[in-house]
This record gives structure tokens, C-alpha cells and sequence, in this order.
């Protein structure tokens, strides 16, 4: 258990609404119950009474349900008041809870608890704010086979062959007269193979979670009046920049986030790029360049109509190496001229019409391409975080240096234990207490 207090919060949104919740949990909640809710509770039987002051008086009448530990979300002690979506009447009922001895929850203090009394491991932890947060129906959908341990069996899987893989090493380092023979006849390098190949399925489909969870952030670059902020509007569905003939006008960055089947990208309409002497467009300029030092894909639009000219090759030389980029032959419309993709060793072609929205499905598909999106919708795919991808890629790295240390068992023990504290510290096997800190203070209060 992770103390002998008592929390409580409010867990359902602020604001007013139907219903409000507030949830309590901790030690020995019977006291606390009867001093609040004017009737017998029953455990995980939905009781409808009174809510009472210290006073007697009613504050309000709901559903009380009462989990009784470990059976419950914390593994502690847990009481649900669901009553009345009001702010007022639901302060009062948190009050009356610290009257009885409670004290109000930090962020993330009921998934902490449930945590650290192994109801759920670090990485189902993290599904729950993914699940809440999630973007799109496709994110949310990843983030529940998370929640429900998808992610954390196939670790799991990862971690119980490399056990079996460091026992046999161990076993080998104990009797090193019959080390090599020991590792050949329980096939060690078959086992090596095989566990670099799970951990490198295992990384790839992180990484596409990863994308569920992040998005991709897509500059929108090019020259004054080339279009850029009529393909936002396109891309977005409303009317959310400017758009006009005077060269210009967009004047600062325009952020949008949509959903690109069914993954979340966050399009960002930029100054158009030419030398300036106005001191105001030139630092929209610069807060161009600096959007695009932080994109995972650069859309550099170019009027059809002229072709591809020598300043946009210049923009083309300026973009960071490596960056991936589309271009985009915009107002074809103008030219009479089919939409196509056309793809490329140094990045694919669309060309479209962002006024009529001819060809924007093709722009669809080059920027999931460009992000590295696999297509075939999110099914089978778990939410994955930046860390927990750190965390693989710093197993791969490991084991990839294990493969080389074969002739020095020591080594190669070294290494595979390295392997295993960087899976463990997606599950919470091996988690220092500040990482605990920065993970759950992210959470809502009440969660």
C-alpha cells in the first residue's frame, strides 16, 4: 500500500453538467462513508441516498458505490459519489470529505496509487491520460489497447526471452570450460536472432503509436500569394486564414490541427518567403524558419502557373537536412491541368487546385508517407509515448551491441542486462521516483 491517507477530488470536469463525480480513496473508508452518505452501502451496488453536512442537512442525493480493496482502481479503499453536476454543491461534498479526514488529491494521485499497488503497470498508467487526450477515434481506440495491457504483454514477451537469453549466458560465465558448448546447444544465437526481430516489430508499431499520439506537424512554406493559406483552409474545412491577392498578408504563423485518416497533424500556415525591408514581415519570416526547424514534414507550395523558379530552389537548399518535404504545384485549376502524385528519391509532388480542392487527397496521402505512416488504419496498434520509443530504440542499440561482444560473454551479459533495464523502464521494472513525478503531475485532479 502506498500510505495511510486518505485522498479524495473531484473527478469529473469543471464546469456544470448532469452529473458530477467526486472519488475518494484510501484506508478503511467506513467511517468516512457513513459520516457522509445517509444509508448502508453496499459494496459495488449502486445505493441511491442522501449526501449529508456535518449538520445532517442534505447537501445532495445521488448514487454512492463503494469498492472495498484490492478490488477496486487504487487497490485501496474506493467511494464514488455521483451526484449533481453543479460546482457548488460538488465543493461541498469535497469539503465534507476532508472534514472526515480526508485530503484533496494531487494530479494523478488515484493512477499513481493504482500504480505503485500493481493494478495496472507505468505504461497502462500513461494509456489513461492518452486515452482521455486522444485526438481522433483511431488514437483513442490505440490508447484502450494500451489501457488493457496490449502494449505491456508484448514487453512482457521481450523480457521473457531475454531471461531466458541472460540465464543461459549467466549458466555459461559459471562454467567456463563448457561455454561455448553450453551457448551452441541451447541454440543462444537463434535465440539472439529471434529477440532482435520482436524488438524491432515491436519499435516499428511504437513509433506508428507515437504518431497516433503526437501527430505530425506539417509546415506550409513557400513564396507571398502562392496559396498557402487557401490550402489551410482546404486542409481544415473552414475559413481560418485570410486569404487575398495582396502578397503578404499572412503575416504570423496560422496553427490548425486536423485529422489525416484518422491521424492528428497540426498544420501550420507560415509567412510567405522573400527578401523584406518591413521589419514586421520579416519576422514573421523568421518565425517561418524557426516552424520549420521543428516540423516532421515541410510542404513548400509553388504556383503551377510559373513553375518552379530559382527562389524556390533556394528555399529548397535552405530546408535542414534530412527534414522530409513535399512539394505542391498549387492552382492547376488555372491550367486545366489533372490532379497527380508524383513520387520521388528526394520527396514527392502533388499537384492540386487548393481553390476547387482537386487533388487534395493526394496531399493526403504524400504526407503520411512522408511521416512514415504504414495505412491500414490503427487496428492492432497500442499508444506509444516519445519515451517509451527512447526506450526501444536504447534496447536496439544495446542488443545490436551485444550481437558484436559474442566473443566476451562478459561483455555480452553487460549488454543484455542493459537491454533489460531499458524495456523495464517502459513497464516500470526499473523507474526512478522523479520520472514517477514528471509522468503523473500531467494528469488531471481527480484521475
Amino acid at each position: 500500500m502506498t500510505g495511510s491517507d486518505i485522498i479524495a477530488a473531484v473527478s469529473t470536469a469543471p464546469g456544470r453538467g448532469g452529473i458530477g463525480v467526486v472519488r475518494v480513496s484510501g484506508p478503511r473508508l467506513k467511517a468516512l462513508i457513513s459520516g457522509i452518505v445517509r444509508k448502508r452501502v453496499s459494496p459495488r451496488r449502486a445505493t441511491l441516498a442522501d449526501f449529508i453536512d456535518s449538520h445532517g442537512s442534505v447537501i445532495d442525493r445521488g448514487i454512492a458505490l463503494y469498492f472495498p480493496a484490492p478490488r477496486s482502481y487504487t487497490g485501496e479503499d474506493v467511494l464514488e459519489l455521483h451526484g449533481h453536476g453543479g460546482p457548488v454543491v460538488l465543493q461541498l461534498l469535497l469539503k465534507r470529505c476532508v472534514e472526515l479526514g480526508a485530503r484533496p488529491a494531487q494530479p494523478g494521485e488515484f493512477t499513481r496509487r493504482a500504480y505503485l499497488n500493481d493494478k495496472i503497470d507505468l505504461a497502462q498508467a500513461e494509456s489513461v491520460v492518452d486515452l482521455i487526450e486522444a485526438a481522433t477515434t483511431e488514437a483513442a481506440r490505440s490508447a484502450m489497447r494500451s489501457l488493457q495491457g496490449a502494449f505491456s504483454q508484448r514487453i512482457g514477451e521481450l523480457l521473457d526471452g531475454l531471461v531466458e537469453l541472460r540465464t543461459l549466458v549467466e549458466a555459461a560465465l559459471d562454467f567456463p570450460d563448457e561455454d561455448v558448448e553450453l551457448i551452441r546447444q541451447s541454440d543462444g544465437a537463434g535465440r539472439l536472432s529471434r529477440l532482435k526481430a520482436k524488438l524491432a516489430d515491436v519499435l516499428s508499431v511504437s513509433q506508428q503509436g507515437s504518431l497516433l499520439r503526437e501527430g505530425m506537424r506539417v509546415v506550409l512554406a513557400g513564396q507571398p500569394n502562392v496559396g498557402k493559406s487557401s490550402l489551410l483552409n482546404l486542409l481544415a474545412g473552414e475559413e481560418l486564414a485570410i486569404v487575398t491577392d495582396i502578397a503578404g498578408t499572412t503575416r504570423d504563423a496560422i496553427r490548425q490541427s486536423v485529422s489525416i485518416r484518422g491521424v492528428p497533424a497540426h498544420i501550420i500556415d507560415t509567412a510567405g518567403l522573400r527578401p523584406s525591408s518591413d521589419p514586421v514581415e520579416r519576422l514573421g519570416i523568421a518565425r517561418t524558419w524557426a516552424a520549420i526547424e521543428q516540423a516532421n514534414v515541410v510542404v513548400l507550395l509553388v504556383d503551377a502557373a510559373q513553375g518552379d523558379v530559382a527562389a524556390d530552389q533556394d528555399i529548397l537548399r535552405r530546408l535542414p537536412a534530412g527534414l522530409p518535404r513535399l512539394t505542391v504545384m498549387n492552382k492547376i485549376d488555372l491550367l486545366a491541368r489533372a490532379p497527380a502524385l508524383e513520387r520521388g528519391k528526394d520527396g514527392s509532388t502533388v499537384w492540386l487546385s487548393a481553390k476547387t480542392g482537386a487533388g487534395v487527397e493526394f496531399l493526403r496521402e504524400a504526407l503520411l508517407e512522408a511521416v512514415g505512416w504504414q495505412g491500414g488504419g490503427a487496428e492492432g496498434l497500442f499508444m506509444a509515448r516519445e519515451r517509451h520509443v527512447h526506450a526501444l530504440e536504447l534496447a536496439q542499440q544495446h542488443l545490436e551491441q551485444a550481437t558484436r561482444q559474442t566473443e566476451s560473454l562478459e561483455l555480452f551479459a553487460e549488454e543484455l542486462r542493459a537491454v533489460q533495464t531499458a524495456l523495464g523502464s517502459i513497464t516500470g521494472e526499473f523507474t526512478p521516483d522523479d520520472l514517477l513525478g514528471e509522468i503523473f503531475k500531467r494528469f488531471c485532479i481527480g484521475k
